[in-house]
């Protein structure tokens, strides 16, 4: 066991300081992740402040029609929140299928983004992870590699980005705010996650000391029209072999606007945009929907045991297609 100084603040500013100051502290908030990081060794924080205190875990609604997350809200609050699943379902749906009750309690949501990935050679401190120790090697590309990505890869690193509801936010365009040392900023959703390249172990441009406060959600009238489809080797609180958060829009049965993203598959949470690209003009049906899934996953570059993945990701993109298609107009699959 590992000593560590563990302190509990009460407002930001004091929060931001005590971490800014040390470059070996971290934050601590639900822990559902952390705490089990330092019990293998993983991470290894000289201190840990807490950060439950702080008053960033309101969950609102924006002027312009949108939402913010507070940084400290609670899984379990923001899927059950009456706005949230009216207006976008997806979201509570990825968050009720990413953890079990008792973590939905606990786990803050900006926790879940920053979450370490699930690869084994990651939490096993005697194997070869460029993520824990740039340089060392992946051993997860010639080992036991069934879960691991397909897209969006690197000679460095194929770990998949386990969270759920991190699929739903990237299709939604979500914005991410901070507040560090430096002050307040923001950044766009897709730009808080970067492939691996060569540098896997930069998972978030993220500075010491920032603290992810909020996460905005647009405002998106289509995002009512939506639904999140995980597909898992069990059902019950599994991690996604695949999975697909995806919003549609139609008229007259032609596809007007639709927004993919995709789980499971990549080193990161997955925009779809080939397959937006491709769909937009097209007729909403099965057909169309398998084209465009087929044209994203052309890349996909399979190891010895994950090629299976290609055409699951496929048939997982336009189940949900289909499903949501269906519901705009009125019926059901």
């Amino acid at each position: 066991m590992r000593s560590f100084a563990y302190s509990r603040a009460s407002d930001m500013d004091s929060a931001i300081a005590d971490v800014s100051a040390d470059p070996t502290s971290e934050y601590l908030a639900g822990g559902t992740t952390e705490v089990d990081m330092l019990r293998i060794g993983v991470v290894r924080p000289r201190r840990v402040v807490d950060i439950n205190d702080l008053p960033i875990a309101a969950i609102e609604e924006l002027a312009d029609g949108g939402v913010r997350l507070g940084g400290l809200s609670r899984m379990s609050d923001v899927a059950a929140h009456p706005v949230v699943r009216d207006r976008y379902p997806m979201v509570s749906e990825s968050l009720e299928k990413g953890a079990s009750a008792q973590l939905r309690n606990m786990a803050s949501m900006g926790g879940n983004l920053m979450q370490k990935v699930r690869c084994s050679y990651f939490r096993d401190g005697d194997r070869a992870c460029n993520k824990r120790e740039r340089g060392s090697g992946c051993a997860a590309i010639e080992g036991v590699n069934r879960t691991h990505a397909v897209l969006g890869t690197s000679d460095h690193c194929i770990a998949t980005h386990p969270s759920d509801v991190a699929v739903a936010l990237t299709a939604l365009d979500a914005v991410i705010r901070l507040r560090g040392p430096e002050g307040e900023r923001t950044v766009a959703f897709d730009d808080f996650f970067p492939l691996p390249g060569d540098t896997p172990d930069l998972e978030h441009p993220i500075g010491h000391g920032e603290l992810i406060t909020a996460i905005d959600l647009p405002a998106l009238p289509m995002a009512r029209t939506s639904h999140y489809l995980k597909v898992r080797d069990r059902e019950s609180y599994e991690f996604a072999l695949t999975s697909a958060a995806v919003a549609l829009s139609t008229e007259d049965d032609t596809v007007t606007d639709v927004r993919i993203g995709l789980g499971g598959v990549a080193t990161k949470p997955w925009r779809a945009r080939r397959a937006e690209q491709m769909l937009l003009g097209a007729t909403a049906e099965p057909a169309a929907f398998a084209r465009a899934a087929a044209a994203e996953l052309a890349d996909a570059v399979p190891r010895s045991m994950n090629g299976f993945k290609i055409e699951l990701a496929q048939r997982t993109m336009v189940r949900a297609l289909t499903e949501v298609a269906s519901r705009t107009r009125g019926g059901t699959v």
